[in-house]
């Protein structure tokens, strides 16, 4: 098992006295493999930056509007948590849940995964762990297949239309290994209400 390290940038921002925003940042670091140590500290200190000057800047507006019109004040949240999924050398699997509270009713998380052969400091594309070349056509009636079963099972929990919808947003780069499968997952509204979360379909390689 390789030693993955999470490491955390974290602040609170105020404007005025008052907290507006805040941040917590985690992103996974490993000994000796600086190419995935580089990818995913610029990664991190990319959305510290953009905390600190565009997501701040729009806070302080809505904080000025809000106490313009009686409002009660906001702040905006920005909270990214590494998940290790699969961990047996080379090969290191994970993902990265980015969530945003920029008001309105809830906030919104978004997934990004990644899957890396360290021998080969470099990320692993879906399509290595399939020989057909057909292989995506058949992940997505796989994936139709494992909806239409939870439907059968009285948990419908998709819009009407989702066939057309787990194809119209399969993105290949949308997956990570858990238990020795390939977890095709996908976002918030992609296939289903946002009460739904992000799903995932596992699928043996």
């Amino acid at each position: 098992m390789i030693k993955v390290e999470k490491r955390v940038l974290q602040k609170n921002l105020t404007y005025k006295g008052t907290v507006i925003l805040k941040y917590k940042i985690e992103y996974p670091q490993i000994f000796n493999s600086e190419r995935f140590n580089v990818y995913n500290y610029k990664k991190a200190t990319t959305l510290q930056k953009e905390c600190e000057t565009t997501l701040f800047e729009e806070a302080k507006q809505l904080y000025e509007y809000n106490k313009k019109n009686g409002y009660p004040t906001m702040t905006y949240e920005i909270i990214s948590t590494v998940t290790v999924t699969y961990n047996y050398q080379p090969i290191v699997s994970l993902y990265i849940d980015e969530y945003r509270f920029t008001g309105g009713a809830h906030g919104n998380t978004m997934r990004t995964a990644q899957t890396w052969d360290l021998n080969e400091s470099e990320m692993i594309k879906l399509s290595r762990w399939f020989e057909n070349p057909n292989y995506v056509s058949n992940l997505i009636d796989n994936i139709n297949g494992q909806i239409q079963t939870n439907i059968d099972k009285g948990n419908n929990i998709y819009f009407e239309n989702y066939c057309c919808l787990t194809s119209k947003n399969f993105r290949i780069e949308n997956y990570y290994i858990k238990s020795g499968m390939i977890n095709i997952y996908y976002q918030q509204y992609d296939i289903a209400p946002y009460s739904s979360g992000i799903l995932s379909f596992p699928i043996r390689k």
